[in-house]
């Protein structure tokens, strides 16, 4: 691992030692859950990178799907995650840094990670390049973007705008819906936005 990505590791195991993790809801955020209640494959291949405590991969678990991978670049998260989830399989739960995962995933699922990112263009970019890579034909990215403004006084978790994260993702996707989120947390009501897009084939 170079210097950069150790650093980086390094940063997010120093949050979640310090509980300073303001991102952190404690539970399944209302959007994804209603998302995932609606869904009729519990076949789906699934990845949620910078998953973090786990809670969507929780929720899945608990409903049987089969095929979750749960990826973050801190160890603590996920040791976290498997001591409140011991059935889940270890070898789904992933240590590495989101840019150098392989694999092929029918459904991709965001909360919290794009806004943990440095926000250069190169780092957006790269983003939405990496996922459109790691989906199938028709594969889908579903989830939550922070809505608030994006200044140089912006600590993580970043923000950022609806035409923002549009410019990043349009190269790569459809957009199915990308609009202000209707059923956020009471603390984040006004400052989230939901998000389907389907992979173009390229």
């Amino acid at each position: 691992m170079n210097s950069e990505k150790k650093a980086e590791e390094n940063y997010w195991t120093q949050r979640y030692e310090n509980g300073n993790t303001g991102w952190d809801i404690g539970d399944i955020s209302r959007p994804l859950k209603t998302y995932f209640d609606q869904l009729t494959s519990q076949n789906l291949r699934i990845l949620i990178p910078g998953a973090g405590n786990g809670y969507e991969a929780a929720y899945l678990h608990q409903q049987e799907y089969t095929d979750i991978t749960v990826l973050d670049i801190s160890e603590v998260p996920l040791q976290n995650f498997i001591n409140r989830v011991p059935t889940f399989p270890k070898d789904s739960l992933i240590q590495e840094n989101f840019f150098d995962h392989h694999g092929q995933y029918d459904l991709i699922i965001e909360q919290t990670f794009f806004c943990s990112l440095e926000p250069t263009i190169e780092n957006r970019k790269k983003y939405a390049q990496k996922m459109a890579k790691l989906l199938r034909p028709k594969g889908k990215l579903v989830g939550l973007w922070f809505k608030h403004p994006l200044t140089e006084e912006s600590n993580r978790p970043f923000g950022g705008s609806k035409e923002e994260y549009l410019s990043y993702l349009a190269p790569y996707f459809d957009s199915v819906t990308f609009e202000n989120c209707f059923n956020s947390i009471p603390e984040r009501a006004g400052n989230e936005l939901f998000g389907i897009f389907k992979k173009i084939n390229l």
